[in-house]
């Protein structure tokens, strides 16, 4: 059974920058064997889709409101996914989510994931 852990969340000021780690472990299988999708919940909203990058690396989707501030990447080796968050907003605050989909191909839907963390609270206030 895959395990997901969220990292980095912290509270921080309009214009600032977090890096989460999702990390993944328990599985027999490699982690580039999953496509990996970060989503985020706000209070009272539904969740939504952040960012995600197939199993090889080679395909990477950004929500629209992300694009150009946020970066994901990964490190098979380490068995760990980030979110690189630049120029944060508070609209950014929100719990933030990784899950894994076994599929080489990017989803922005929660219900295609197989597997979820926990999340890590990110909140941007001055």
């Amino acid at each position: 059974q895959l395990q997901l852990v969220e990292s980095g969340g912290a509270l921080v000021q309009p214009g600032g920058s977090l890096r989460l780690s999702c990390a993944a472990s328990g599985s027999g299988r490699a982690l580039d064997y999953y496509t990996i999708g970060w989503f985020r919940q706000a209070p009272g909203k539904e969740r939504e889709g952040v960012s995600c990058i197939s199993s090889t690396g080679g395909r990477i989707n950004y929500a629209d409101s992300m694009k150009g501030r946020f970066t994901i990447s990964r490190d098979n080796a380490k068995n760990t996914v980030y979110l690189q968050m630049n120029s944060l907003k508070p609209e950014d605050t929100a719990v933030y989510y990784c899950a894994a989909r076994v599929n080489i191909y990017c989803s922005g839907y929660s219900y295609q994931y197989d597997y979820w963390g926990q999340g890590t609270q990110v909140t941007v206030s001055s």
